[in-house]
C-alpha cells in the first residue's frame, strides 16, 4: 500500500514537471494531458487518474508556482540581514524574474480568464473570502497559495509603511510591478523613447514607497 502511494506520488510529480516544461516551451495551448503523459513517460491513462482535465493540471502547476514564490518572499521577509527596502525590492524582483524566465506561467498566475473566482485577478477581497474553501479542491488550493504569497508580501510592506497604509501601498506596488512586467514582456518597455529598464523602474518604485513610509 505504501509502495503504491509512493508510486502515485512519483507519477503526479512527473506529470506536474512535464506540464511545467511544456508550458515554458510553448504556451497553455501546448499543454495537453496526452503530451504531458508522453513527456512524463507514463501510460496514456495515467494523467486522467491524477487530474480531471487540462484545467485541473494547469491549476496545480500554478498552485505550486505560487507556493514557490511565497517561499522566496518568506525567506526575504525573515532574513535579519536585509533592510525593509531591500526585502521589498527583492520581492518585486522575484515577480519580475518569473515574468522574464517563465512568461507563459507568469501570465497564467495573473490571468482572469472566464472571470473564474479562483483567479488572483479577482482581487484581494475575493481571495480572502475563498481561503476557507474545502481541502483538496484545486481552485481553493490555488487561492490559498496565492493568499500566502500576499500575506508574506504585505508583511514586508507593513515593515516599510506601517500597518495603516499596508493595503494601499501593497496594491500600488503589485499593480505597478505587474504593469512593468507586462510592458517588458510585450516589448514595449525596451524602446528608444522610454530609455529605461524594469530594474530601474522597480528601484524607483521602492524608493518612492520608502520615502512615503518615512513621512507617514
Amino acid at each position: 500500500m505504501v509502495i503504491r502511494a509512493e508510486s502515485a506520488a512519483l507519477t503526479r510529480r512527473a506529470l506536474l514537471d512535464a506540464a511545467a516544461e511544456l508550458l515554458d516551451l510553448g504556451s497553455p495551448e501546448a499543454v495537453t494531458l496526452r503530451e504531458v503523459g508522453a513527456r512524463a513517460g507514463v501510460s496514456r491513462g495515467a494523467p486522467y487518474r491524477h487530474f480531471t482535465g487540462k484545467d485541473s493540471l494547469l491549476t496545480a502547476v500554478t498552485t505550486e508556482s505560487w507556493q514557490r514564490i511565497a517561499d522566496q518572499i518568506h525567506a526575504l521577509r525573515t532574513d535579519p540581514a536585509l533592510s525593509a527596502s531591500t526585502k521589498l525590492r527583492g520581492a518585486l524582483h522575484t515577480l519580475i524574474g518569473v515574468g522574464r524566465d517563465q512568461p507563459h506561467l507568469y501570465q497564467m498566475l495573473f490571468r482572469r480568464s472566464g472571470h473564474r473566482p479562483e483567479e488572483l485577478g479577482e482581487g484581494l477581497d475575493r481571495v480572502r473570502r475563498q481561503l476557507c474553501g474545502p481541502a483538496g479542491d484545486p481552485a481553493a488550493d490555488r487561492v490559498r497559495a496565492a493568499g500566502r504569497f500576499q500575506d508574506e508580501f504585505l508583511a514586508i510592506v507593513t515593515d516599510l509603511v506601517g500597518e495603516r497604509n499596508t493595503r494601499h501601498y501593497g496594491a500600488l506596488l503589485l499593480t505597478s510591478t505587474h504593469g512593468i512586467a507586462d510592458m517588458e514582456l510585450s516589448g514595449h518597455l525596451d524602446t528608444e523613447k522610454l530609455r529605461t529598464t524594469a530594474d530601474e523602474l522597480i528601484d524607483t518604485l521602492v524608493r518612492m514607497v520608502a520615502d512615503a513610509g518615512e513621512t507617514t
